[in-house]
């Protein structure tokens, strides 16, 4: 399937639209009502820093939603406005926020459920409207409702879109995109659907397995079962490996995603010399300014002295787990929560253990004087980073005049 064509002319029919749809002032009347905070804007007046009684709360310097989503929420606030009597259908999380993902639905609007590993799309009917998420969907979803004649309303973040016309420019010269990311994760699946050849690597240690493999050879049988859910169908080691791009998730760590840029040019250096290397080895900018001013103001707020972070974020955003990271290797004690609601009763706090399951610690705010940071991932409102300080000092107030 020629990708590159059928996008340009999904684009140019009646029924795509990747713009709003003339709403905006309402819109943002409701989103500032819902989503912005009065506090939040306090807090960045005053350097970020905020003490009431013994707590003093630190903010990252960015942090919370960036244009992509924000773009995203309202053009879906948008569609509703819109077709305010038609199915509307997204089809996944608009974002990764669960507040946000709930408010559509109240505004009825439905979420395509995963029945046994697939999206169930039988649901939807011809003519109705189908809202693509903020990190995008599948070629092939995308034919599937153009095929079924739905209206679409593209709500892909032009950071996601840079990447799809990286691997496709990967595709039309005959390399490998090497993808740096989650091979189960939606942008993923929605930029390998764009590749021709692909191979996903989850992280530098899985980067460095493939370099050696590309100077020494290998197990070729070993190879494919590490990596049989993270390449594309066909795919032979010992022939795809020879012409190979960079690519990413665009809310993998920064840093990261640079050290594999790097690693696999220095391998294709090392094996085809510096000039052959252009036949070898591609790379393009790729990584998202908005998840990098947030790894950055993370790396800023961890050098100051605090007694915990809070990171507030959906549990299956990538961009707000790698936030939490960063503070777990600086050893500050770090909690991942997805609301407000998980702070309580008392002093209690239910949160996602990096990489692991949900916990419960009690008690987790220290008495005395203390310096709580806080960040939050790009799809989360300041409302909810609102309701999160609020709790902290309301928790802290009994101690204060114990």
């Amino acid at each position: 399937m020629d990708t590159k064509a059928f996008k340009r002319s999904l684009q140019k029919s009646v029924n795509y639209h990747r713009k709003g749809f003339g709403h905006e002032e309402a819109v943002t009347t409701q989103l500032d009502a819902e989503y912005k905070s009065s506090l939040i804007q306090e807090i960045r007046d005053h350097n970020y820093t905020l003490t009431r009684g013994e707590v003093t709360v630190r903010l990252a310097e960015a942090f919370g939603f960036c244009w992509g989503v924000e773009r995203a929420v309202q053009m879906a606030y948008e569609t509703r406005q819109h077709f305010p009597q038609a199915p509307i259908w997204i089809t996944n999380e608009i974002i990764h926020n669960p507040g946000v993902n709930q408010r559509l639905k109240e505004m009825n609007v439905g979420f395509i459920e995963v029945v046994n590993g697939e999206k169930n799309f039988s649901v939807v009917n011809s003519g109705d409207v189908v809202i693509l998420p903020a990190f995008g969907a599948s070629v092939q979803e995308m034919q599937l409702l153009n095929d079924r004649d739905c209206t679409i309303v593209d709500t892909t973040c032009p950071w996601v879109s840079k990447v799809w016309n990286t691997v496709e420019k990967h595709k039309k010269k005959d390399y490998t995109s090497i993808i740096h990311g989650k091979y189960k994760h939606e942008e993923t699946i929605a930029t390998s659907s764009f590749a021709g050849k692909y191979l996903v690597v989850l992280n530098l240690a899985e980067a460095e397995y493939v370099a050696d493999y590309i100077l020494n050879g290998g197990d070729r049988d070993q190879f494919m079962a590490k990596f049989s859910q993270a390449t594309s169908i066909g795919f032979d080691p010992d022939l795809d490996l020879e012409r190979v791009g960079i690519a990413n998730q665009t809310t993998m760590l920064k840093g990261e995603t640079e050290a594999i840029g790097k690693l696999f040019e220095h391998t294709m250096l090392k094996k085809y010399g510096p000039v052959a290397i252009d036949e070898h080895f591609q790379s393009f900018n790729t990584i998202c300014d908005a998840t990098q001013e947030r790894q950055d103001a993370m790396f800023g707020l961890v050098d100051e002295k605090l007694d915990l972070m809070v990171v507030i974020g959906g549990y299956n955003s990538s961009n707000t787990t790698h936030l939490q990271e960063i503070a777990i290797e600086r050893n500050i004690p770090s909690y991942h929560i997805d609301s407000a609601s998980r702070i309580g009763p008392g002093n209690r706090i239910e949160h996602k253990v990096l990489h692991g399951e949900m916990a419960v610690t009690e008690p987790w705010l220290p008495t005395g004087p203390i310096t709580v940071g806080i960040t939050s991932g790009a799809s989360t409102p300041d409302k909810s980073v609102e309701d999160t300080i609020e709790l902290i000092f309301a928790l802290k107030a009994p101690i204060l005049t114990a």
